[in-house]
């Protein structure tokens, strides 16, 4: 007999079990609610979109492109991808829906999934998600100030305590080619000590090059000339603002002349967020972001300043999740009702009446597929409710209930239609 093999998820991607779904609800009803105070609107966009928008927006000669985005042809015959980010979906809404015309700026903010064909590792999935804040319409660094602060206090707000924020500017259009070719001339030199890749982006995408994390390139970049040397008065100015900014709201941040990002609509300032041990070590990125003033036009839209941020949803949780095994586990919501019943009749009527306490808010539990009265209770005393009400066939003829107090025992039979009154009467007690 050949043995029907074993049905997995597919590489990468994973299921979200109810364990984890309390941690996923915790970091969504954060961002909302900041989102909410900073005056963000959410925003959703397609798991699909047309490949050539990343293409356009996210830089041909990006790893997300060449190696990471999952594209298919439609039936139609439709170039298509799953989306591997949010900002380029969001400017093609903002365009697509003449928001320009609106006054400015607008505010947005979105969460949900992604996708990535990289290689799958501790906090990093091919289907994974994100948390995204977008600024459109405005170029006043205190924007970028700002998107950086809601990040912080975001984190501040899940009890992270030990976050570094890393901080650059990569100019624009002005200043960034006289700076490419520099970077050109220092790496070619010294091409035989950058790994296979580095030696394909010296030719395409030399900026990337910094954001290498191979072992062999750390010498060799640590030596290279550095942006922020090399700026223009506009985009100077710019960055020296974002940095006063955050000096005034007393953030702590750390300049990284070598941060870059990995994808190449960014212009002017770069950032990611880190949580840092106590012992003082930098590990994954829990946020990145920057400015990118050219996407919207890059795309066929207007001239349009845009600044924004995403927050890796999965890091953070598996933070949470670490640090919630060295804490003791967070108090069980007790119900304040049990709800037994015993026999068909009973039944049916107790999930009528179940719903009758969920108007009332009253909270309550049942075993509804249970018919053993004894196990019922026992789930009951279990769960350390204040009152079990039992309905019985007899109770269930007589149009009665039995509410029994769990820590004292004493029993009190009650019309079933004043049940709800009773146990408010006595909850308030």
């Amino acid at each position: 007999m050949v043995k029907t093999p074993k049905l997995r998820s597919p590489t990468g991607m994973h299921d979200i079990l109810p364990a984890d779904q309390s941690f996923f609800q915790k970091v969504y009803t954060t961002a909302s609610s900041i989102a909410n105070f900073y005056g963000f609107e959410k925003i959703d966009t397609p798991l699909v979109e047309d490949a050539e928008l990343f293409v356009k927006s996210i830089g041909m000669s990006t790893d997300i492109i060449e190696k990471q985005m999952y594209v298919f042809r439609s039936k139609g015959g439709d170039l298509l991808a799953l989306r591997p980010e949010f900002t380029a979906g969001i400017a093609r809404a903002y365009i697509e829906h003449g928001m320009f015309n609106l006054p400015q700026p607008l505010k947005f903010y979105s969460f949900g999934p992604l996708f990535r064909l990289e290689r799958p590792q501790a906090g990093r999935f091919r289907q994974f998600h994100q948390i995204d804040f977008e600024v459109f319409g405005e170029q006043s660094p205190v924007i970028d100030a700002q998107i950086i602060q809601i990040f912080y206090n975001l984190l501040r707000e899940l009890k992270f305590k030990n976050l570094m924020v890393e901080i650059n500017s990569i100019g624009d259009r002005q200043c960034r080619p006289y700076y490419k070719k520099l970077l050109v001339n220092y790496f070619r030199s010294r091409e035989n000590s950058l790994c296979a890749d580095c030696r394909r982006r010296l030719r395409y995408n030399p900026l990337r090059i910094l954001d290498c994390k191979e072992e062999k390139c750390q010498p060799v970049k640590a030596q290279a000339p550095q942006i922020v040397d090399h700026l223009c008065l506009e985009c100077k100015s710019h960055f020296k603002e974002v940095l006063e900014f955050l000096d005034e709201v007393e953030l702590p941040y750390r300049l990284n002349p070598y941060l870059v990002r990995g994808l190449d609509y960014y212009t002017k300032t770069v950032f990611e967020i880190f949580d840092g041990s106590e012992e003082g070590q930098k590990g994954d990125a829990l946020v990145g972001g920057g400015r990118f003033d050219a996407l919207v036009r890059l795309l066929g839209g207007r001239n349009t300043p845009a600044c924004g941020a995403a927050a890796g949803v999965e890091r953070i949780i598996q933070v949470l999740k670490e640090r919630s095994k060295k804490e003791s586990a967070p108090p069980v919501q007790v119900k304040d009702v049990f709800l037994a019943q015993l026999g068909g009749l009973a039944k049916r009527k107790s999930l009528k009446l179940f719903e009758e306490f969920r108007r009332a808010k009253i909270s309550s539990a049942e075993s509804l597929s249970k018919d053993s009265l004894k196990t019922q209770l026992r789930s009951a005393d279990k769960a350390g409710v204040r009152y079990a009400l039992i309905l019985g066939q007899r109770e269930a003829l007589e149009g009665t209930i039995i509410i029994r107090d769990m820590k004292t025992g004493k029993q009190e039979t009650v019309k079933i239609e004043k049940v709800i009154k009773e146990i408010q009467k006595r909850l308030k007690r």
